[in-house]
């Protein structure tokens, strides 16, 4: 049996590295976990801000104030992730909205397409030359999994992003939602196999008569929470397109998970 999954997939980071700053808006809930997570990346020449989160003034405020604001990014577009994007450029004299890497000041910053979680979902590889960490968005999450959020999210693409994020050795991942953890691989490793198990259990239960998603999530998701009962029934949703002849990685489409 394949529980789900409610704590860290890896080692949680002890330290950030010395460019990033946390700052958790106070939108807790059962699919934002602690909050969402809003990045401050310090260039040593303005503050880059990623994801600014929801619609909250004094959180849009309180990250307004720890500098110049030199840019903004997003890892995908989300209500939870960008909602108080217009009020926060505006808060902070219109700083420019990036959706494309490069040097900025004293960091780099990668912009790598990762679509599953959503199409437009990216993750951010940002270094200062010493330092380096992946900026996860929702692709991997602190604690627990992430949502394929079907029709949007397609379940192909996110188990090759998985693949891209197996790279990643030994550098950390700071989330969009939850810790940071200490291995960006080791987390997308566990993903990668948890959904791959997840994708058997649901052929287990179609074999056994289970014909609608509600259905399919009665048998691979009976240990979840029930509030969380309509995310999994994206990601069944998700899984039954994908087994069923649906868009595969890279485009293809397939009948079947050759993945592993």
């Amino acid at each position: 049996m394949v529980a789900h999954v409610t704590g860290s997939t890896a080692a949680t980071l002890d330290r950030l590295p010395r460019w990033a700053r946390l700052v958790r808006a106070p939108n807790p809930g059962p699919m934002t976990l602690d909050g969402t997570n809003t990045w401050l990346l310090d260039t040593g020449s303005g503050v880059l801000v990623v994801d600014p989160g929801p619609l909250d003034e004094e959180h849009l405020r309180r990250i307004s104030g720890y500098g110049e604001v030199a840019g903004v990014l997003v890892t995908h577009g989300h209500h939870d992730h960008v909602e108080g994007l217009d009020r926060f450029r505006e808060l902070a004299g219109g700083p420019p909205l990036l959706t494309e890497g490069g040097g900025y000041a004293g960091l780099t910053v990668e912009v790598l397409p990762t679509p599953g979680h959503t199409a437009d979902s990216v993750c951010l590889i940002v270094s200062d030359g010493t330092e380096t960490a992946v900026l996860t968005g929702d692709s991997i999450l602190g604690r627990g999994t992430t949502v394929v959020a079907w029709p949007d999210g397609d379940l192909g693409d996110y188990l090759a992003t998985l693949r891209s994020l197996t790279r990643y050795t030994g550098l950390p991942a700071l989330p969009g939602h939850g810790p940071a953890l200490a291995d960006c691989a080791a987390a997308a490793g566990y993903y990668l196999a948890h959904r791959l198990a997840r994708l058997e259990q649901v052929r287990q239960a179609l074999a056994g008569g289970a014909t609608t998603p509600g259905e399919v999530v009665d048998v691979v998701y009976a240990d979840v929470d029930p509030v969380l009962r309509g995310a999994a029934e994206w990601t069944v949703r998700a899984q039954l397109a994908y087994l069923s002849g649906g868009r595969g990685e890279g485009g293809d489409r397939r009948s079947d998970d050759t993945g592993g």
